[in-house]
């Protein structure tokens, strides 16, 4: 299933601290030209990773990574699972015709090799013997997949680790200024409304052995804080795990909701919806208050759950749009 994280399945002067440790020094030739200096960053995992100058050829390994390249105005040439980012992140649209790697949670080394690039983005949820390999191909930043007491904060230093790798860190100030504004506007618009503390669960199912399993999105999720955030209130209970913030419950477990606002995010490329055919017919789930009073809303397709500020930004949109109607 593409919908899962594949663990499951920046101000310009703030870069520095962002990236964590980032630094430039003059290359060989001692030239000032921004591209013959050299860079020097501290990835997630506490490596030291060396560039000759910002990389202009760069593959990324998972989908957030290519989002955050993309909306840096990088376009990568290499990305995994090409097809599944197309539907699933169309928040920031791939501009190239990238190399397809493979999967995200197996890359083609033989694929990146081919492609002789300048870096590899990776997240900490690739497999170590993985990034081993990619390492002798070229350097690997690997940036925090996910962060359940953070997912922002997060969110937002990857960005300005990628963004010093690449020469970008204008842009991601840019990008956080845009983000920061698309939160106060939502916030204003639920506020007006009304709706400011209302309850909200998102969450998304799929279907197992002919049985649905619901995947609440805890307040440690990344959707979770971006909620909180807008001034709405977590509906669910249920602890998350560690890194994203994600349970599991069945039909049942969505009895102790009461009134709440349901909000979820399907894809038509993976066929058909869980909640509309899955569930059309349980009598635990027409009984739901919120199914009972039409509160269930399905966001727009293209919304990566686990994705960077231009997805949160197309999920801002949609909640508000979806609660204000």
């Amino acid at each position: 299933m593409r919908r899962l994280p594949t663990a499951l399945a920046v101000t310009a002067a703030a870069a520095l601290a962002l990236a964590g440790c980032g630094t430039t020094e003059p290359a060989a030739d001692n030239s000032s030209s921004p591209s013959a200096r050299s860079i020097t960053l501290t990835d997630a995992t506490g490596e030291k990773v060396k560039l000759d100058g910002p990389a202009k050829k760069v593959v990324g390994t998972e989908w957030d990574v290519v989002e955050d390249l993309v909306s840096l105005g990088v376009d990568p040439v290499g990305v995994a699972d090409v097809k599944g980012y197309t539907a699933w992140d169309t928040s920031a649209p791939l501009t190239n015709s990238p190399k397809d790697i493979g999967t995200r949670g197996e890359p083609s080394t033989d694929t990146v090799a081919a492609l002789a690039p300048d870096l590899i983005v990776a997240t900490t949820d690739l497999k170590p013997a993985v990034v081993e390999q990619l390492k002798k191909i070229a350097p690997v930043l690997e940036i925090q997949s996910a962060d359940a007491s953070d997912q922002i904060g997060r969110m937002e230093k990857n960005l300005g680790l990628i963004a010093e790798a690449t020469g970008t860190t204008a842009k991601a100030e840019e990008l956080k200024k845009g983000f920061d504004a698309k939160i106060a506007e939502g916030r204003k618009a639920l506020a007006d409304a009304g709706l400011a503390g209302r309850k909200v669960a998102f969450g998304d199912a799929y279907v197992v052995s002919n049985q649905v399993s619901i995947r609440p999105y805890t307040k440690g999720s990344l959707i979770g804080t971006v909620n909180e955030k807008l001034g709405l209130r977590n509906a669910w209970t249920v602890k998350g795990d560690e890194k994203y913030g994600l349970a599991t419950t069945d039909v049942e477990g969505l009895t102790g909701l009461g009134d709440v606002q349901f909000a979820y995010i399907g894809n038509k490329a993976d066929g058909s919806d869980p909640f509309t055919v899955g569930l059309a017919k349980n009598p635990v789930w027409k009984g739901l208050p919120f199914v009972k009073k039409d509160n269930v809303h399905r966001l727009s397709d293209g919304i990566w759950m686990f994705g960077g500020p231009k997805a949160m930004e197309a999920y801002v949109d949609a909640l508000v749009d979806a609660l204000t109607k």
